[in-house]
Order: structure tokens, then sequence, then C-alpha cells
């Protein structure tokens, strides 16, 4: 293993932290961490040393920039330098703090020393490299979404997270009393850290079934058909993943959906509606919404 990390500094708007999130796991980044400044967001990711060329670093700066031109918003700020490897460990942490989020979440580090009480769920994490630290704007929407539908009767649901990442919704349901859920992400490292994390709050492995795959794992034999789905990924995912979701819904099976722009709104509904979906509700935060939706009467 290396022992320095490049550690890599983008300054952006932050309605693009979904798309430069996905830019930086699809170059290989091992860990990132964000933070509202203001009005802007600074995130911070790290690749070890000899996985990367300065050329490299280069060309992913362009990329940023490139993406941030395609949906018209301000060029992020890139810079990178050489960090030694201890101080990579620890280095990300030191920017994010506990949040509450809705009326009975939390959100808290796993590195802080246990809370003895509170009066919310509180949602132990360490992402590592996965998305989902509930800084996001589309992370809270979910979560909020999810409080709303778990407000009664919650103990009988089974629900499915479609990318799951950290595995921050996931758990957050069953802590609010669901039944079950099934999580699947296509990226490893996220299955990884959905099932540390479910460990860290001492669910049982079989309330928290993680697996590798997408929408394809939950539609094999033995799975079980969906009270609830939920779904944060990117617009043009989600749209490619509806006409599959009758497939492990139940009749009256409801969906959140998030990752969603303001402008990709149309398609989004378009879609739903189009594969039995009725949209109950859009919430929206900044220039980010989420989907409250539910299947059509048959």
């Amino acid at each position: 293993m290396s022992n320095s990390w490049w550690e890599f500094t983008i300054r952006c708007d932050p309605v693009i932290e979904d798309l430069v999130f996905w830019r930086l796991e699809q170059f290989g980044f091992k860990g990132s961490a964000s933070e509202i400044k203001g009005d802007y967001l600074l995130l911070h990711s790290y690749l070890p040393q000899d996985e990367v060329e300065l050329l490299d670093l280069a060309a992913l700066s362009l990329w940023l920039h490139q993406d941030a031109l395609a949906l018209k918003f301000p060029l992020p700020q890139t810079q990178w330098q050489l960090i030694d490897e201890e101080d990579w460990a620890s280095s990300w942490k030191q920017y994010w703090e506990p949040q509450e989020i809705g009326d009975r979440f939390l959100i808290y580090p796993a590195w802080l020393p246990p809370l003895e009480t509170s009066e919310r769920a509180v949602i132990r994490l360490d992402p590592g490299a996965a998305f989902g630290t509930g800084t996001h704007p589309t992370t809270q929407l979910c979560l909020e979404s999810i409080e709303m539908r778990l407000s009664e009767e919650a103990e009988e649901l089974v629900l499915a997270d479609i990318g799951c990442g950290s595995g921050i919704l996931s758990i957050g349901a069953i802590l609010l009393g669901a039944k079950q859920v099934y999580g699947v992400d296509l990226d490893p490292l996220a299955v990884r850290a959905a099932i540390n994390n479910g460990a860290l709050n001492q669910i049982d492995p079989q309330q928290l079934i993680v697996q590798r795959g997408s929408i394809n794992r939950l539609t094999q034999a033995g799975s079980p058909k969906f009270d609830g789905i939920f779904c944060n990924i990117l617009a043009e995912v989600i749209i490619a993943l509806i006409p599959h979701m009758s497939a492990i819904a139940k009749p009256k099976c409801w969906g959140i959906f998030s990752g969603i722009l303001l402008d990709q709104t149309k398609p989004i509904a378009n879609t739903l509606e189009a594969h039995g979906w009725v949209v109950a509700t859009l919430w929206k935060r900044g220039d980010w919404c989420c989907f409250n939706a539910r299947r059509a009467e048959q």
C-alpha cells in the first residue's frame, strides 16, 4: 500500500455534489468528505499516490469543469496535494459533525464517543468511500420522506433500497420500525460500508440484507415483493430503473425517488406515470427534489 495519498479538494456549487461524487468514484477515489461553507461546498477526496499520475489529476479537474459547464453551473475550483498515510486516515473526519435531520433523526459519526441519551433515532455512520452522510439535500429529503412514511404500522413493512450507498436510508427505516430492508449497490465498497454500518447500529443482518447488484438482484426467485422502495441515485439511472420496479412492488407499494435536479422533474414524472405510478408529492430543497409516489390502483 502507498505511504502517501493525494488529497483532491473541490470547491463547488452544492447542487452538483452528486455528480462530483459520481465522477470521483468513477476515477477510483477511496474516501470523501464534504462540508457546506456558506453558499459553496468544500469536498475532500483521497487516492493512493501510486495509483495516479499528475496528468490524470489535471484531466479529472478538466472533466469536473466540463460537467459543470454542461449543467450551466459555476466552474468548480480544484487543487491537490500529497499527504502522509496517517494524516489521510483521519483528516477527512474533522469536517463532519453530528447533524439533525427532520423531526426524528440524528446522524452521528462513528468515531465520536457514543451518546448516552437522545430523543432522536441515532444513525451512527462511517461511510468510508460510499455516498450518504446526510449532508446532501437529496439524502435529507429521503430521510424526511421515510420519516413521514413510517409514522405508523412500520413493523410490517419490507422495503428496498436501490443504490444503498452507506446504508443510511436503510438503517434509518429500520430504526423507525421497518421489519426488513433489502439494500443493493453496484459498488463493492458501498456494500461493505452498508453492512458495517448496520453492525455499528446493532442491526440484525437478517433485518438489513445488503447485496452487490441492482434491481435485478431483487427480482430473483425467493426475493419478496416490497411495501416501499427508495432510490437516491441520479435522474438518468432512476429513469432506467422505473420500468423494472413493477416486478418487485406490491400493488400498494410507495416509492421515494431522489437525486433529481429541478429541471429533470418532468422526465421522471412522465416515466413514473407511464409505468403505473402516481406522484403524490414533490419536495424541493435548493435545486434538488424528491418524488413521493405510489402505485396506481390496480
